[in-house]
């Protein structure tokens, strides 16, 4: 039986995002993650199973984020031009969580992250901001260069780990606004797409109310 709707879209998720006085270091070995940074696996409402592990935590100096894919067949295809092609992990959030709006707007960001592809070489992680299809307005610009990111490739796959400090998020306010639009898509070159609550058919990349809510919790 063909599922027109998918069961995630019809609910409302929220989650507590782990607070970490002591941040991870940003080295690619995911030493510093636990279960408890582990972002909630939805994927099986929908008859799905995850290929990877997508972790998430804050503190006052950002956010945090970090995966590891494996079973992985050919090699790791990157390209920074085409960061949405291939091997990639893409973060949006709205700082204000605004549920009942179609658009994106200024509180709304959406980062990527590529395990390889960068540098001289190639073989360099990258980091970077792309703006919101038919926003009603765009965030302010983000220096890439100030987003911490590294990453080790491992025989099957690889692993990634980045941070985005708080004065690159627009309208960061832990305290007034402790809840926040949240969403990843993580795509992949051998097993294809592991996303958060929708895939593109539902127009995530446009639509922030289509995201879940996650609580910044101390």
């Amino acid at each position: 039986m063909i599922t027109l709707i998918p069961n995630r879209f019809l609910f409302d998720f929220a989650f507590p995002l782990r607070y970490r006085p002591d941040a991870p270091t940003i080295d690619g070995s995911l030493g510093g993650w636990t279960d408890a940074e582990r972002l909630p696996d939805l994927s099986e409402l929908d008859g799905r199973k995850p290929f990877a592990e997508v972790w998430a935590c804050w503190n006052e100096g950002g956010l945090f984020v970090a995966c590891r894919a494996g079973g992985k067949r050919q090699g790791l295809r990157c390209d920074p031009k085409r960061f949405w092609s291939g091997d990639n992990l893409r973060l949006c959030v709205d700082w204000r969580d605004t549920r009942n709006v179609k658009r994106a707007t200024r509180f709304c960001q959406q980062f990527y992250f590529l395990p390889t592809g960068g540098g001289p070489k190639r073989n360099r992680p990258v980091a970077g901001t792309n703006r919101f299809q038919r926003a009603q307005a765009d965030a302010p610009a983000v220096d890439a260069g100030r987003i911490r990111i590294a990453s080790r490739i491992e025989a099957n796959g690889y692993a990634m780990e980045a941070h985005v400090p708080a004065t690159c998020l627009a309208g960061f306010d832990p305290a007034e606004h402790p809840r926040i639009g949240f969403y990843y898509m993580l795509e992949d070159s051998d097993h294809g797409q592991q996303y958060m609550t929708v895939g593109d058919d539902l127009y995530w990349y446009v639509d922030p109310s289509t995201w879940s809510t996650a609580i910044l919790e101390r």
